[in-house]
């Protein structure tokens, strides 16, 4: 019996070459015993690895990338099945593409579950404010559910670098003084503070932006459990705001649905100025700000993107950037005016991966869409289009409600829960990625002829 012995409980770089010298040394996996810190795991074990690894052998990078989330997963197994899931790659490589497979998906699924937790903890952790001799410390507590709390570390730094701040966990504690962070011991709830005077205003701040749509209560205990309430100030405003929020929310779309009438650009510019307070989702915490939509209150044409990208979401407006400008190229080849349409999002914040001083377009997923869902529901209340142009998937599964894929809807209008016309195209950013000049004219054209067949409807609506 082998024993491996990891310094902590996310121990990445100490895994991965024990795992590759065993593996190289053909040991069986139930030949292998994985010890965290001190603690002595098998008192037979035989202590010595191997020492040199007898043959390269290489593995996906995907699976690196999946062992690098899953080893913070709170499972005890968590070791032992990515070491079975390194031997069977070593001789089957392509098994990391097999999501059928039980281990895998198993591995994989953990690795969800961390990064459920990861986003979490930056969505719910709050700072509070202590006064020390080297002048204003904010201190959070937060219980993770997994072993994230290093993996998350460079988010806080990068978040709030100019602050001195510490976030306490029971499993350690890290700390940062604008340009150092250190690790320190677990500490308990007792260690945090209560609370400080900025709390009366932020619960202030967030009774008057609560959104009625938060009604959906299972919606928001999935994103906000109840169990990271107790360490949030504003949460303790919910009841009573539930209580009222079903009546907010029919006075609001009865609101809106009168300016129609009347006076449609000021419920607009109402819709618009509600949604630049938007925290439905955890996307606005890392977001410049809400990248509402633009253009004629009155226009039969709507045009739905996934999201803002990195010039969006610094403009403040969308299709602004590279495939903004291939959008105004396809329309002004298809006669279509965009100054006569309405161009939105599905998504109205920029989720991203921070890379160096590059933030990269990262896809949004299903909770972020249906959490983004209640603004472009109120934007057609208001707008009513009678064609709306969905750019992409994920516009797509925003209007009609479920997934669907481009080619199985395109070129035919589907029927809207409010009786309007749904086109499906893709979305102008999948051009940009076209390697394929050929490839990338045909597809550009094809783009065009979509938003020519969508305009043509437009018309014959109106005849």
């Amino acid at each position: 019996m082998k024993i491996a012995h990891l310094a902590t409980q996310d121990d990445f770089d100490g895994w991965r070459p024990a795992a590759r010298a065993l593996a190289s040394a053909k040991v069986p996996a139930d030949q292998v015993v994985w010890q965290v810190g001190d603690t002595r795991a098998d008192l037979f074990g035989e202590e010595a690895l191997p020492d040199a690894v007898t043959g390269a052998f290489s593995v996906p990078r995907p699976f690196i990338e999946l062992a690098q989330s899953v080893i913070a997963h709170s499972d005890p197994e968590r070791f032992a099945l990515l070491y079975r899931m390194l031997l069977r790659l070593r001789d089957e490589p392509r098994l990391i593409s097999d999501h059928a497979d039980p281990l895998l998906r198993r591995l994989e699924e953990m690795a969800k579950q961390v990064g459920r937790d990861i986003h979490k903890m930056r969505a719910f952790v709050r700072f509070r404010e202590l006064q020390t001799e080297e002048g204003p410390r904010f201190v959070a507590w937060f219980e993770p559910e997994h072993h994230i709390v290093r993996l998350n570390a460079g988010f806080f730094t990068r978040r709030f670098a100019s602050m001195n701040w510490s976030i306490l966990t029971p499993e350690l504690s890290i700390h940062w003084d604008g340009k150092t962070l250190t690790e320190g011991p677990g500490a308990t709830k007792a260690d945090a503070p209560e609370g400080d005077p900025v709390e009366e205003m932020w619960r202030s701040y967030y009774s008057s932006i609560f959104n009625p749509a938060r009604l959906k209560i299972g919606a928001m205990l999935k994103e906000m459990p109840r169990k990271y309430w107790k360490n949030m100030p504003e949460t303790a405003l919910v009841p009573q705001l539930i209580a009222g929020a079903q009546a907010r929310e029919a006075k609001m779309i009865e609101t809106a649905r009168a300016d129609v009438g009347g006076n449609s650009r000021v419920a607009w510019e109402a819709l618009r100025d509600e949604a630049a307070a938007c925290t439905r989702c955890h996307l606005y915490t890392c977001a410049t700000q809400t990248v509402f939509g633009e253009g004629e209150v009155t226009a039969r044409l709507m045009l739905v993107g996934e999201q803002p990208g990195d010039q969006e979401d610094l403009a403040g407006r969308p299709f602004v950037g590279p495939a903004g400008q291939v959008l105004d190229k396809a329309l002004a080849q298809a006669g279509v005016d965009r100054s006569t349409t309405y161009v939105t999002n599905a998504v109205k914040h920029f989720k991203f991966e921070q890379r160096g001083k590059r933030r990269i377009h990262s896809k949004p997923q299903g909770p972020e869409i249906d959490a983004c869902r209640w603004w472009i529901d109120q934007e057609r209340v208001l707008i009513r289009p009678p064609v709306t142009v969905a750019l992409g998937a994920t516009a797509a599964r925003s209007l009609i409600g479920k997934v669907v894929t481009i080619s199985g809807t395109r070129g035919r209008p589907l029927t809207l829960a409010d009786g309007g016309e749904c086109w499906v195209t893709i979305h102008p950013s999948y051009l940009l990625r076209l390697q394929d000049k050929a490839q990338a004219e045909d597809e550009f054209a094809q783009f065009v002829e979509d938003l020519k067949a969508a305009n043509a409807r437009v018309a014959a609506l109106a005849a």
